[in-house]
């Protein structure tokens, strides 16, 4: 294994893990609700409240991202990296002591998602059938500790130090993460050369108002608002499908489906099993295929397969069909839950991280942290009180309708952005085309000056 392999690996490890922990976070709910719906339990919540619990996750997740966004712009991302976890890790230690509702608010508040996350809900549905949820709370706190560690040994972004014009430190980073071959040294090339020229236009000190207005401009550029509506449409693809949703609610959809709460348990961690397969496959797959071809390819089987479930559940529920044959349904989800996470999670994140040029990225980022917060509030919130009023078979039914008419404009305006540098995706966006900078700088300037 070669070096710089060795180091994006470890590097990487600590995304992993802390991505590890947010699926605790996100499937740490079905192991609270329940246990606070006991007669028994010392701490009380009905319906309104335990959706509140489930969804505050996305209300924390709003100004999370803007402060996290103004922590990278400051400091870098290695910095904002581990600050970010400790917060986390306090909100578990605050978990395993409180007494009262308002301490899990604000535990939950304290933390803010690939095949990481889904291990992450695994694991917390496993360990639910054995351990009291405060011991869940100090177990979750192993994997960020370490995922501090790694972050500690990072080298700053290169990306973060472009634009504080530190090109030498920029360049060897990249070549640490990247290795100094051919490709490397043009693709950083081009990338300096690119933010050179935006850093000789004069810069002038704005006043608060200005950079408002500034802000309010990148409405007007191609190369901000066309990622924007990508990534609007993508996130909904994402929550839509159940990446974050289903595995806070796995085991209650479980039990509603299957009508045996005693064996909804092993049906949850059979999906759960499944989830976490599909998730490792795909992040083979987005190497091979195409974006495109991935996601609707895969997108619109999901929708179909999903359709199906839900005319069985409603056929089922008026009497039309026998019951007693779960294993149907059951069979349809987990393929629907393969086909999900096979191209409509990992597609939406990574256009995140690839549509925004180095001009947008943190106002980009920041919007799309929006997206994702308002759609966990919404999906994780309205949850529980759409499978109480329809049933399982319409909750299914309104997120399937909306994942495919999301999918059906994205196929009309999304880009091919796989082996494409980040400096030729935000040229497609500007002038229509995919172009190379070192080779078409000179139409590239006409262009600009037309």
């Amino acid at each position: 294994m070669s070096a710089p392999l060795l180091r994006q690996t470890w590097t990487m490890s600590a995304v992993l893990i802390n991505m590890f922990g947010q699926g605790l976070v996100l499937s740490f709910p079905s192991s609270l609700l329940p246990a606070l719906s006991q007669p028994d339990s010392p701490i009380k919540a009905d319906l309104h409240t335990a959706s509140w619990l489930g969804s505050i996750v996305g209300v924390a997740g709003i100004p999370g991202f803007f402060i996290s966004s103004f922590l990278m712009e400051m400091f870098g991302r290695k910095i904002t990296h581990a600050l970010v976890i400790l917060p986390a890790i306090m909100g578990w230690i605050m978990i395993y002591f409180c007494q009262d509702i308002t301490v899990l608010m604000i535990r939950k508040i304290s933390r803010r998602t690939n095949a990481s996350v889904c291990m992450g809900a695994m694991f917390i549905h496993i360990i639910s059938g054995f351990l009291h949820w405060r011991t869940i709370a100090l177990v979750a706190v192993t994997p960020l500790l370490f995922a501090f560690f790694v972050v500690c040994t990072w080298p700053e972004s290169p990306a973060w130090l472009l634009s504080k014009q530190q090109y030498d430190k920029s360049e060897r980073a990249f070549y640490w993460l990247r290795g100094n071959n051919e490709a490397s040294r043009r693709e950083i090339a081009d990338t300096i050369k690119a933010q050179r020229e935006r850093m000789t236009k004069p810069k002038l000190t704005l006043s608060y108002w200005e950079q408002t207005k500034d802000f309010l401009k990148k409405f007007t550029q191609k190369d901000f608002v066309k990622p924007v509506i990508i990534t609007l449409l993508a996130t909904i693809v994402l929550e839509m499908s159940g990446r974050h949703i289903f595995p806070a609610y796995l085991l209650h959809i479980m039990s509603e489906m299957t009508g045996e709460k005693s064996q909804s348990f092993y049906y949850t961690l059979g999906s759960d099993v499944i989830i976490t397969a599909s998730a490792l496959f795909a992040s083979i797959l987005v190497k091979m295929m195409n974006r495109r071809t991935l996601l609707f390819s895969t997108g619109f089987a999901a929708f179909g397969v999903l359709m199906a479930v839900c005319t069985y559940l409603f056929l089922e529920a008026e009497g039309i069909i026998p019951r007693g044959r779960s294993w149907i349904p059951m069979s349809l989800l987990i393929v629907y839950f393969v086909l999900a996470n096979l191209g409509c999670a990992p597609i939406p994140l990574a256009l995140v991280g690839e549509v925004f040029p180095l001009s947008h990225r943190g106002a980009g980022l920041a919007l799309s942290g929006v997206w994702i917060s308002l759609g966990l509030i919404v999906g994780l919130k309205s949850t529980p009180h759409l499978i109480d009023s329809i049933k399982v078979y319409g909750f299914f039914a309104v997120y399937g309708i909306i994942m495919a008419v999301s999918l059906v404009i994205l196929y009309f305006i999304m880009p091919e952005t796989k082996d494409k540098t980040l400096q030729e995706i935000e040229n497609y966006f500007n002038y229509g085309r995919f172009t190379n900078v070192d080779d078409d700088d000179e139409e590239a300037n006409t262009k600009m000056i037309n």
